[in-house]
């Protein structure tokens, strides 16, 4: 498996402004408003517009983006640029399919999947029934583990399929939009409340598999491309627009063995950064 996975700490992104609205009593009540439908279509249609170009100049030095990764294009609005394609050849896609390759950009973590239904993402604990909106489809991966790709602004944010398979089911699960950096899923359920997609998958390599998009604060769409039918490795399953999203790969008992770095990260409070196609794991009892 590859090696030398970069580092940071889990907290390292929490910022004044995310302190002011969680943890303090206003900036809470502020919050409420914040994440309320009607706000959150103003600021989408503001993002949309030709107006919000101004805000892409800054964010790319803010962000430090390597703007040469990505395919040359006029932008017609933020959205349009948070929506940017990247090269191909920037990502090296292996072709060995018995390894499991990160489906997008993002800081990983990973987590066994308890028998009580319950498991930590960053430092709180969610209910596996309430994430997937099913009591039934959660005993299902009781014993396999949940691996979380937390996708920050300078990440590229579309998102693919790890393998070939069928499409049995596509759920949509409405909710109010929080954003996903870990001061807030310390102090409010968010992983439970977002909007979220779940796909379930039967894959050829990875048996049955659940991969959950989790909408993040303000506007966070998630955009999948289909709903149904087969899916192919390395297939684009979707993006997301603009605001910190989190992909979710949910495997079954005995059926990936992830990279114990990633592991042993996630147990020293360190996420692992990844960007799409490196790999992460491997199939149980195979090869990487």
């Amino acid at each position: 498996m590859e090696k030398h996975f970069k580092t940071k700490p889990i907290n390292e992104n929490d910022s004044w402004s995310l302190n002011f609205l969680y943890k303090n009593p206003i900036g809470r009540f502020i919050l409420k408003g914040l994440i309320q439908p009607p706000l959150t279509k103003v600021a989408g249609a503001y993002l949309n517009s030709s107006l919000s170009k101004a805000m892409i100049n800054p964010f790319i030095q803010k962000n430090e983006l390597q703007m040469d990764e990505y395919e040359p294009m006029v932008y017609r609005s933020f959205n349009h640029f948070f929506m940017r394609e990247i090269k191909p050849e920037v990502r090296v896609l292996s072709q060995e399919k018995t390894v499991l390759s990160a489906p997008c950009d993002g800081k990983v973590t990973v987590y066994p999947i308890s028998a009580d239904q319950t498991f930590k993402i960053k430092r709180s604990e969610y209910a596996l029934s309430e994430l997937l909106d099913s009591t039934s489809l959660a005993q299902e991966w009781q014993g396999g583990c949940a691996v979380i790709f937390r996708l920050t602004p300078d990440d590229y944010h579309h998102y693919y399929y790890i393998d070939e398979g069928t499409i049995l089911a596509q759920q949509e699960i409405a909710g109010v939009f929080h954003t996903v950096q870990p001061i807030a899923v310390h102090n409010e359920p968010v992983f439970s409340r977002n909007a979220r997609e779940v796909t379930i998958i039967e894959t050829n390599h990875f048996g049955k598999i659940a991969q959950i998009e989790v909408g993040a604060l303000m506007v966070g769409k998630i955009k999948n491309l289909k709903n149904s039918g087969g899916c192919q490795r390395f297939e684009k399953k979707g993006w997301f627009e603009f605001g910190g999203s989190t992909v979710i790969l949910l495997f079954q008992e005995n059926q990936v063995t992830i990279d114990p770095d990633i592991w042993s990260n996630t147990e020293n409070n360190l996420e692992t950064i990844v960007k799409f196609g490196q790999i992460v794991g491997k199939k149980a009892g195979g090869q990487a």
